[in-house]
């Protein structure tokens, strides 16, 4: 008997199984909702292009044009920022070294996105609340798929790793340095990051 070696998947089969794999991993709880939201967004950025001109702009000016813009259009604003906030904590947070800002922007940036959509009348009003509530947890989520996809760099930087569970206070980050001998120190906190 011929053994099938590839099967064909849609990118939202392939992302639904590495997140729901991740989701365990991480021994973390997600509405059926996020979780499709999760493999949504996973999908969006496979397809994106080069074209949206706001990608480049910093995260607080997309934030106050949000604002200022208000109405659907202004969600559709937050949306996105939220979504790029999480989708680069996720997949890029050892890119942050000796940037001007670090990971613990976006998260700042993305919770509050989220939140703010999680006010409005909204068909993911709960998807959105739980986005902002476990924004970390589902950060490190993307995170772990970027790794298992090796989409991510191969560095294993433990002191950014260390730098990272600082600023977000990361379950897993700080998993990941036990894991190598380390015991974090929550007193530290944040006076010695730069």
């Amino acid at each position: 008997m011929e053994r099938q070696v590839l099967r064909e998947q849609t990118p939202a089969e392939y992302f639904k199984e590495l997140v729901e794999a991740s989701l365990a991993r991480q021994h973390l709880q997600a509405g059926d909702l996020t979780e499709y939201y999760l493999v949504n967004l996973l999908c969006q950025y496979v397809r994106r292009g080069a074209g949206d001109a706001e990608l480049g702009e910093p995260l607080a000016v997309r934030f106050a044009r949000a604002m200022q813009t208000g109405g659907t259009e202004g969600r559709a604003r937050l949306r996105s920022l939220g979504d790029f906030s999480l989708f680069t904590a996720g997949f890029f947070s050892d890119s942050f070294r000796r940037k001007h800002v670090d990971v613990d922007y976006y998260v700042s940036m993305g919770e509050y996105a989220y939140a703010s959509l999680s006010r409005a009348e909204d068909a993911f009003r709960d998807v959105f609340a739980e986005l902002a509530g476990k924004f970390v947890p589902f950060s490190d989520v993307l995170s772990d798929i970027s790794e298992r996809t090796a989409l991510a760099s191969s560095n294993n930087d433990v002191l950014r790793i260390y730098e990272k569970w600082l600023r977000t206070g990361s379950q897993r980050d700080g998993q990941r340095l036990v894991a190598r001998g380390i015991v974090p120190n929550s007193s530290v906190g944040k006076r010695f990051l730069q």
